[in-house]
């Protein structure tokens, strides 16, 4: 038997490219969708991936565009013959007060880190078979917390879990499983950005009042993508888990 294939959006930094090193380290060969417009080099992932002793095909991709999804999707089955998880992963974060909130900043945000979840998952399905998985990276910040000057990003985080609550039901005649992984506080690229997230200093401060007493990695969101998408999980689909160090059950103090 082959080895199973990966589909990682956001596969060039943070969590994406994490997921896409634990999938090596576990023979799973990983297909990464990164944007060309990123500053991140797609390269490294690639780089890792192989010391890691995995194969990897770094495509540039839009999840905006449904021709360049479709693009991905096909790519993953022409190089490897196959394709078996779909992680969508990558998003987009910025901060915007209501009142100062364009139409347009709200409709890309939501184009973006919702309806780009869409259509990587119905650009993966077409060859996803049974025995199949797809994930979804919510977030803390719509899929539990609200998080004031960051409506149109909550507002898309939260739409994750119902999107895959629905396609487990309808993919499970196809054997095809769908769960949402909600982190919490994780330190990442876009999390250390200080103008549109917390920054190094704010996530310092943050994880002081994590049960845990630290921010998450991404190879511990990585581990449950892959835990997810395995066989040892072959009985859980359309659910949502939280993974943030015991923040959202701590009693305020």
């Amino acid at each position: 038997m082959s080895q199973p294939v990966a589909l990682v959006t956001g596969a060039a930094s943070g969590i994406g490219q994490a997921v896409a090193v634990a999938y090596a380290k576990k023979g799973v060969r990983v297909v990464g969708g990164y944007l060309a417009a990123d500053s991140h080099d797609p390269s490294q992932t690639q780089r890792l991936v192989e010391e890691a002793g995995g194969e990897c095909l770094m495509v540039a991709m839009d999840v905006t565009n449904s021709a360049s999804m479709d693009a991905l999707a096909a790519a993953a089955v022409e190089r490897f013959g196959r394709l078996d998880y779909a992680v969508a992963n990558a998003g987009l974060l910025r901060k915007a007060p209501l009142l100062q909130m364009s139409d347009e900043q709200w409709n890309e945000m939501l184009n973006v880190d919702l309806t780009g979840v869409m259509r990587t998952f119905r650009s993966a399905s077409r060859y996803i078979g049974e025995g199949g998985a797809m994930v979804a990276i919510s977030s803390i910040a719509g899929g539990v917390y609200g998080w004031q000057d960051h409506s149109h990003y909550a507002a898309a985080k939260a739409g994750l879990p119902g999107l895959c609550r629905s396609l487990a039901v309808e993919f499970a005649s196809k054997g095809i499983r769908c769960n949402t992984i909600i982190p919490g506080l994780i330190e990442t690229p876009q999390s250390l950005d200080s103008k549109n997230s917390l920054g190094a200093d704010g996530l310092a401060k943050a994880g002081k009042a994590i049960p845990l007493g630290r921010v998450g990695r991404a190879s511990e969101v990585a581990d449950l993508v892959c835990y997810l998408t395995g066989r040892e999980s072959s009985y859980i689909t359309g659910q949502s888990i939280i993974i943030d160090g015991g923040l959202t059950v701590r009693w305020p103090e």
